[in-house]
């Protein structure tokens, strides 16, 4: 199918004053359609719901006010290797200063953040912190995006996924384990939906860095899931129905240290089959981690597949922002996406209840 029209490009010119905001430009692409269609799909079926949520076997933990549940049931597939336990960055090892580092997950879980009752929307999101998989921030780009998805009424999964790569998976290529851990999250919050009152076709992902890579390979192999069922949540679908990727990495093609990178490509096991879901593209200009180049290229791809995709350039920013307030106009993407969760009636509706 032509995109031909289905493109524009919008240049928004920064009405802060220049004390507070260094951008002078925010450039945003946007290819509209509908969220609807083929594309929207999934619907309720509220008694083999409730069925599943009674034989669910996997743990439930407390922390805080949140509920951290396993993600599998029993084994981990596809995991091997002894790595270590679980455990916390120290901040002569982290990656960065400003940031909760985890490491050494063997057992994938989701924190669930509940909205007020009186915001709840039915919305949910799985949320995938980055860290290159060797590692997650989890204040920066899990905990604390939480806290804003349940400001706007949405029900936030936070997923601890696999880290670090284990033994010989290549350095410069994504790991597998958190593909099939993130697959898994989008079937088993949709197959106990009814739980949390959130309605089936309005599960979506969103990742930052490493994470918005899982998240875009979430989107583009739910008709390839990487493991065989493990119990009846696997009927569900592991197709999310919206993905939010920021600053992500990995989408162009890699080459080994000291050969020249080809930025017009993008890398050879990023696919975009048919009924991807519409997406939601972040990124920084000045980003030395993860270029622009990624965002821009999948946005062209997904544009050419006729695919919904908004992408937002920010002049300034770097990379790691998360969605704290920097000064920098980057840190009005969350509202932006607060437009794009809305002109698709993903922040309005009826909350579900039995």
């Amino acid at each position: 199918m032509t995109t031909e029209g289905r493109g524009r490009l919008i240049t928004e010119t920064c009405r802060r004053s220049s004390n507070t905001c260094p951008s002078s430009e925010h450039i945003r692409l946007r290819c509209p359609r509908r969220f609807g269609g083929r594309l929207r799909r999934g619907g309720w079926m509220p008694s083999v719901v409730l069925a599943l949520a009674a034989l669910w076997p996997g743990p439930v933990r407390a922390a805080g006010q949140s509920t951290v549940l396993s993600v599998w049931p029993d084994a981990v597939p596809g995991d091997y290797g002894d790595i270590g336990p679980e455990r916390v960055r120290t901040p002569d090892e982290a990656p960065t200063k400003d940031a909760k580092w985890i490491t050494n997950v063997t057992d994938p879980t989701l924190t669930v953040f509940l909205p007020p009752p009186e915001a709840h929307t039915g919305t949910a999101i799985i949320v995938c912190p980055g860290g290159g998989y060797w590692n997650l921030a989890w204040d920066l780009e899990g905990e604390e995006v939480a806290a804003w998805l349940k400001s706007v009424g949405i029900t936030a999964f936070v997923l601890k996924y696999r880290v670090p790569r284990r033994a010989g998976q290549p350095e410069r290529l994504p790991a597998p384990g958190p593909l099939l851990d993130a697959q898994r999250a989008v079937s088993l919050v949709r197959g106990r939906a009814s739980e949390w009152g959130i309605h089936t076709n309005r599960i979506g992902i969103l990742g930052f860095s490493a994470g918005g890579h899982l998240a875009l390979a979430t989107a583009t192999h739910f008709d390839r899931r990487g493991y065989d069922a493990v119990d009846a949540l696997d009927q569900f679908g592991c197709r999310p129905d919206f993905a939010i990727a920021v600053y992500p990495g990995y989408l162009i093609e890699q080459r080994p240290a000291g050969v020249e990178i080809n930025t017009d490509t993008l890398a050879p096991y990023i696919r975009i089959p048919q009924e991807t879901p519409p997406v939601f593209l972040v990124h920084a200009t000045d980003d030395r981690v993860a270029g622009a180049e990624n965002s821009a290229e999948m946005y062209l791809a997904l544009k050419r597949a006729d695919v919904p995709v908004e992408l937002h350039l920010y002049v300034g920013g770097g990379h790691g922002f998360g969605v704290r307030k920097t000064g920098q106009l980057c840190s009005s993407w969350t509202d932006r996406c607060i437009d794009w969760l809305s002109n698709r009636s993903l922040l309005s509706g009826a909350v579900i209840s039995e």
